[in-house]
């Protein structure tokens, strides 16, 4: 038997839950951006996903008007740092809620290091940062897209394995219901089966 749910009859939060519980593991763009202020921001975002190959897009979804959105509303650009289970506590420090104009860089210790293509900093510790200016953005409801070109892939060669990142080496976080998080478990490899027509 299932339970039968109308998100018109059902509160924001109850199905915001439901919704996030249900889509998972959901990848985590801990996006850097800088505001006109010159204000170094970092923030992970859970609804994170490629949106293009060529050109190369990535998107991230603010839930709300949160200051990565702002920032890359006044400046164009953005970087998406692979999260690390590494820096599990660093990521989770990050999604606090500061004043604007506060830097989580620094309130939470994260180390930058220059980006190539774009202003914002690059987390320096994280194995992936994909450098994006602004492509355009969508206004869905509560929540705003961001599509950013990718202008610039730095990736450390720690991760590498005949030049392609290995899942073992980043061991990437994920987002999963209520305050859950996923770390890397166990990886099966297969291949499509191509249609013998």
């Amino acid at each position: 038997m299932r339970m039968n749910i109308d998100p018109e009859r059902t509160d924001r939060n109850s199905f915001y839950r439901l919704l996030t519980a249900t889509v998972v593991p959901r990848p985590i763009a801990w996006v850097s951006t800088t505001g006109a202020d010159g204000t170094d921001n970092l923030a992970p975002h859970s609804f994170f996903t490629i949106s293009s190959v060529v050109p190369p897009v990535v998107q991230f979804t603010s839930v709300g008007r949160k200051d990565s959105l702002r920032n890359v509303e006044e400046t164009g650009e953005f970087v998406v740092n692979l999260a690390p289970e590494g820096l599990f506590g660093a990521v989770n420090a990050t999604a606090t809620n500061f004043p604007r104009g506060t830097s989580e860089f620094d309130a939470c210790d994260v180390e930058r290091e220059p980006s190539l293509r774009v202003r914002p900093p690059r987390v320096a510790r994280s194995p992936v940062a994909l450098e994006c200016e602004l492509h355009s953005t969508l206004r869905i409801g509560d929540s705003t897209v961001v599509f950013g070109r990718v202008v610039h892939a730095a990736v450390d060669e720690s991760v590498l394995v005949d030049g392609h990142p290995e899942m073992t080496r980043m061991r990437p976080l994920s987002r999963l219901g209520k305050n859950e998080w996923g770390t890397l478990g166990g990886i099966t490899e297969l291949a499509r089966v191509p249609y013998q027509g």
